[in-house]
C-alpha cells in the first residue's frame, strides 16, 4: 500500500510541473504549434510527406510534449487538434487537447519532443472528436514516413487511423504512440472561445476561430491544401 502511494505521489512530482506550466498559456502555444509545423515542412526531403497531408481528415500538433522520468516515468503535452471544413477548403477553428501516457520503470532523466498526427479517415476523426481515446487502443496507430513522398507505406500505415511523427534535438522520423490517451481539454478551449465548447462542437460548427489561430490555419492552408 505504502508502495503505490510513493509512486503515485512520485507521478504526480513528476507531472505537476508540466501541468501548472501549461495551463493558461494557449494563445502562446498556438504560435509554438504553428512554429513547429512551419519548421517541419521547411525541408521537404523529411517532412511530413504532401500526399499524406493533402489526403488527411484532420491534424493534431503537441508542441513540447514533455517526458519526465523519475523511478516513475510519464509524458504530458497540450496542443491542439484541425480538421477540413465540411467544405473541403480550408481548415476549421482549432480545439484543444492533452496527451497523457505513463510508464513505471527505473529511469532518471528527461527530454521534450513536438508531436504531429494526421488523422486520415472519418472512423479516426470520431475517435478523434470524443472525449477521451486511446492510440492503439480505442485507435489504430502506425508511424508515418518521411519524405516528399510516403514511398515507403506498409499494410498498417494505408490502413491505420492515425499517423504520428516526432521531433526531438532536430531528429524528426515516425514514431507509434500506443498507449497514450488524448483528451479533449475544456479549460483552454474556454481561453480561447471564452465558453465552454466541445472540440465536436468547434470543428463540426461555424465557430470562428480566435486571432491566436492564424499563424497555424495559414501553414496549414499553405501546406495541405487539396488540389
Amino acid at each position: 500500500m505504502r508502495t503505490k502511494m510513493f509512486s503515485a505521489l512520485l507521478a504526480g512530482a513528476v507531472l505537476l510541473p508540466f501541468t501548472v506550466s501549461a495551463a493558461s498559456d494557449a494563445p502562446k502555444r498556438l504560435q509554438s504549434a504553428a512554429q513547429a509545423f512551419r519548421e517541419v515542412m521547411g525541408i521537404p526531403d523529411k517532412s511530413i510527406p504532401q500526399d499524406l497531408l493533402s489526403k488527411a481528415e484532420c491534424i493534431v500538433i503537441v508542441p513540447d510534449l514533455k517526458k519526465g522520468a523519475f523511478i516513475v516515468g510519464g509524458k504530458y503535452g497540450k496542443g491542439f487538434l484541425s480538421c477540413r471544413k465540411k467544405s473541403g477548403v480550408g481548415w476549421s477553428a482549432p480545439g484543444a487537447i492533452r496527451i497523457e501516457g505513463g510508464s513505471v520503470g527505473f529511469q532518471i532523466g528527461g527530454s521534450e519532443m513536438d508531436v504531429f498526427m494526421l488523422v486520415m479517415n472519418e472512423k479516426g476523426v470520431d475517435r478523434l472528436l470524443s472525449s477521451k481515446f486511446t492510440l492503439g487502443g480505442d485507435a489504430t496507430v502506425a508511424a508515418g514516413p518521411v519524405g516528399r513522398v510516403a514511398q515507403a507505406e506498409t499494410d498498417a500505415r494505408l490502413t491505420a487511423e492515425i499517423l504520428t511523427w516526432s521531433r526531438a534535438r532536430g531528429l524528426f522520423a515516425g514514431i507509434a504512440l500506443n498507449g497514450a490517451t488524448l483528451r479533449e481539454d475544456t479549460d483552454w478551449n474556454v481561453e480561447l472561445y471564452g465558453k465552454t465548447l466541445k472540440n465536436r462542437e468547434i470543428v463540426e460548427g461555424s465557430v470562428a476561430p480566435p486571432k491566436a489561430a492564424a499563424a497555424l490555419l495559414m501553414e496549414l492552408d499553405r501546406y495541405s491544401s487539396r488540389k
